[in-house]
Order: C-alpha cells, then sequence, then structure tokens
C-alpha cells in the first residue's frame, strides 16, 4: 500500500484536510478507475481536477502532493494515497458498505492487480500514439525540467525509483518517438493477457468469481481504452467484448469514460490519418 510518510510530503496543508479528497483528470485511466469504485460505493468526495495536457501534474502545488506527478491522488483525513489500485484496494476497505474484494482472495486480487498494473506503461504506448495527435515530443522538456526538480522524489521516505521511470519513459517518447516496435510489443502483451480474460469470461459472467470486483473495474477502463485506440476487442475477444458492454450500461461506468465531441473529434482524424497511411494499430500490430 503506497501512502505517502509525512516527509514526502511539501504541500503541507492537505494534512489537515478531512473526508475524502480526489486529485484526478476526466480521461485518466487510472482516475476513472477510481472514480467508477467512488460511485458503486456512493461516497462523497471533494474533486479537484488536475489538468494533465496543462502539465498541471509538473506545478510544485501538486509534486508537492504526489512526487511521481501522477493522478489518481487520494487525501483521506489527511493521509494521502497514491497509485490506483492501493487506492482502490484501500477504498473497498474503508468503506465495506459495498464489498469490491471477496472475502479470502485478497491476495489474489493484488496479484491479478499487479499484473494488470505491469501493462499500464503499454497502455500508455498505444494511448499515445492511436488516439489524439501529440507530436514528436509528448511531453515539452521544459515541463520534464520542471518535474525532474520538482517534490521530494521520496516515497515512505526514501528515493523514489518510479519517478525515474516515468522521465525515462518521456525522454525515449521524445527522442525515438513511440515506434513500430514498441507498438507491436505492447499490443502483443495486451492479446496474450486479454486472450486469457475472454477463457475466464466464456465460463463466467465475471473476472474473478460470479460477482463484479476490482478486477472487473480495472480491465473495464483498460478495455475502454483499448477500443479508443481501435485495437479489434470486438473481434479478438468476443466475450470480453460482450462483459465490456454489459458493464457499460451501468450509469456507475459509463459516467466516467464519456468522451467529449471535440476529443471524440480528435481521435476519429488522428484514425483518419493513420488509415490514409497504412498506420493504423491493427496493421503496425499485425491484429
Amino acid at each position: 500500500m503506497v501512502q505517502l510518510a509525512t516527509s514526502d510530503i511539501q504541500t503541507r496543508e492537505v494534512l489537515e484536510w478531512k473526508g475524502l479528497h480526489l486529485f484526478h483528470f476526466k480521461s485518466s485511466s487510472c482516475s476513472q478507475k477510481t472514480r467508477i469504485v467512488l460511485n458503486l460505493k456512493q461516497e462523497k468526495w471533494t474533486s479537484h481536477e488536475i489538468n494533465l495536457g496543462a502539465q498541471e501534474n509538473f506545478e510544485p502545488w501538486y509534486l508537492g502532493i504526489n512526487p511521481r506527478g501522477l493522478v489518481p491522488t487520494l487525501v483521506i483525513d489527511g493521509e494521502v494515497h497514491i497509485e490506483s489500485n492501493d487506492i482502490i484496494t484501500l477504498l473497498d476497505a474503508r468503506f465495506p458498505n459495498v464489498k469490491l474484494i471477496p472475502a479470502g482472495l485478497e491476495t489474489r486480487v493484488a496479484e491479478l492487480l499487479r499484473h494488470e498494473d505491469d501493462l499500464h506503461l503499454d497502455l500508455r504506448t498505444l494511448t499515445f500514439r492511436f488516439t489524439q495527435f501529440r507530436g514528436k515530443e509528448p511531453k515539452p522538456k521544459a515541463a520534464l525540467t520542471k518535474y525532474k526538480k520538482g517534490g521530494t522524489g521520496t516515497v515512505g521516505g526514501k528515493p523514489d525509483p518510479d519517478k525515474q521511470r516515468e522521465i525515462d519513459f518521456w525522454e525515449r517518447a521524445a527522442s525515438e518517438g513511440l515506434t513500430d516496435a514498441a507498438v507491436r510489443t505492447s499490443a502483443a502483451r495486451f492479446k496474450a493477457a486479454l486472450n486469457e480474460l475472454d477463457r475466464t469470461l466464456q465460463q463466467q459472467p465475471f473476472l474473478l468469481v460470479g460477482e463484479l470486483t476490482i478486477l472487473d473495474v480495472a480491465w473495464f477502463v483498460y478495455v475502454n481504452r483499448l477500443l479508443m485506440c481501435d485495437y479489434p476487442v470486438r473481434r479478438l475477444h468476443p466475450a470480453v467484448s460482450k462483459w465490456f458492454d454489459k458493464l457499460l450500461e451501468r450509469p456507475e461506468f459509463a459516467a466516467e469514460v464519456v468522451v467529449p465531441p471535440h476529443v471524440r473529434q480528435a481521435i476519429d482524424e488522428n484514425h483518419d490519418r493513420q488509415k490514409a497511411a497504412g498506420e493504423t494499430l491493427i496493421e503496425i500490430a499485425g491484429l
């Protein structure tokens, strides 16, 4: 569980906050996941939206709350928690009115969420290549410089290797681009994972047991993002597609994945350019 130590936090005012506060961004997959869990639990929370497009997550005030510069961040009665899977697990423990982790399966759920989290950079690769056009430098040098210098750089009072992982990703993207080879690797990893999920969903209605769990929430968000990238979920993984469509009928899920019209237009225009160039996800990854 990633709860920040007091020494990790420079924006000290949050240590005095009461209740549930969530720092998030509308289209962030990790934020969507967290908001869906809050919807299912019907808990009241205070929204603090961080505009990732404007690099607000690299501003000193926010890096003083989350040294990794990521969303979401949860502040609950002065405790600061980062990493979405840890946050949703914490919410399930603190607010058991609607249980999303069945008793006795806590360890299994943690293992499966780690597997899902291992694919996060793969999802980012596909997102930045195949949704909106972002140019050759997804994160400007000035923003990265601010990120490197900001925050304590510690989690739990120790130097945080995850921040360096973030820096390495964006610097590599700026120097090499999001290459076809990286796309093929990421798409292949998702195809293998979704094949496994499809086999499970051919036998049962949800991913872990016969009822909705946190695992369904996490993978719903990933599948939604893959569909935005034009990954052929419906053709390659029909059971996953059917499961996704049923969850999308639920307002707790649907409300969090609405795409604003101007964003949808930008995605469609990017897909049109890629189709004209023969550079769609399907073509590059051989799907």
